[in-house]
């Protein structure tokens, strides 16, 4: 199977580990990802059907949107890719009109340009919900026509919803499969402890995820794969799974001064008894305490 990058720029993107998660990944008939993000494992797997959500509705409103007119949306955001926008006074005035601006489909346009044009391809908000990501000064931005296309054509065996990971796996039914790629737990609990709370994704929150992913391959026999560092603590959090382990190359210093390979962990949650073929209407409830969960926040400054 061909490899196919996304069309965002993405903090943890799992391009580079998308043939381990395949392998991990068990069969079904749909796949559901509560924490989308760019949409790596979307794009590199082949399921009938697809249900991907993420807590940022910009991000949403523009898979949406593509999806909805693919031609008319890269007609538009190409015409953003040139000299002329490629300056730091162009960018800001794009900024400050996107952080006023409530129409959907304007934002969609301005989200991808700001991705590309933007410092690393961060997503960044400040407390008020204002994107604040700085001019990146790239000589020319690339303009991901094929990756765009390529994603509508596959958007169209999917659903988007802008929804936490609590209420994603509320909507599990057997036949499905569940993938979580949530904010990485620390290498260390000293580690940038106080930046990696303040991406609103507590250790709490680490712990709740794995017991709903527990409870929902147990209750409804739904298999739940979650990505996330191999440490102490997440095999601690994520007890009762298959875990298998994975080098993946990463710049983990704060000043990206190098890129080293870590641990990555792939923990799959398996009912014991055989996998169910078929999607039914099961609407049982599942007890898991939703009041604390989640998802990833875009990063407040």
């Amino acid at each position: 199977m061909k490899k196919h990058r996304a069309f965002l720029k993405w903090a943890g993107g799992k391009y580079s580990l998308v043939e381990d998660i395949r392998r991990h990944l068990p069969e079904g008939k749909k796949l559901m990802e509560p924490f989308v993000g760019a949409g790596s494992v979307f794009l590199n797997t082949d399921y009938e059907q697809y249900r991907l959500a993420d807590i940022n509705p910009d991000l949403i409103n523009l898979y949406n949107l593509l999806k909805q007119d693919p031609e008319r949306y890269i007609d538009d955001a190409k015409r953003l890719f040139t000299p002329e926008y490629n300056q730091k006074s162009a960018y800001l005035a794009i900024r400050e009109e996107f952080n006023q601006s409530k129409d959907p489909y304007l934002r969609s346009l301005y989200f991808l340009y700001m991705n590309r044009h933007g410092f690393n391809g961060l997503c960044r908000y400040n407390k008020k919900g204002g994107f604040n990501v700085p001019f990146g000064s790239y000589k020319k931005p690339y303009f991901p026509q094929a990756e765009l296309e390529f994603f509508s054509e596959k958007a169209k065996k999917a659903t988007f919803v802008c929804e936490s990971y609590p209420q994603s796996f509320k909507r599990a039914r057997r036949g499905s499969v569940i993938y979580c790629d949530p904010p990485y737990a620390p290498l260390s609990t000293t580690a940038n402890f106080t930046t990696y709370a303040s991406s609103g994704f507590s250790l709490d929150d680490q712990a709740l995820l794995g017991e709903w992913a527990r409870k929902v391959s147990i209750e409804r026999r739904v298999p739940v794969l979650i990505s996330n560092h191999d440490t102490a603590l997440t095999r601690s959090l994520y007890h009762g799974a298959h875990f298998n382990m994975v080098k993946v190359k990463r710049t983990i210093s704060r000043n990206g001064g190098g890129r080293n390979k870590v641990d990555e962990l792939l923990a799959l949650f398996e009912s014991p008894e055989l996998p169910y073929s078929g999607v039914t209407s099961d609407t049982s409830p599942i007890s898991a305490n939703t009041n604390t969960a989640t998802n990833t926040k875009p990063t407040t400054i």
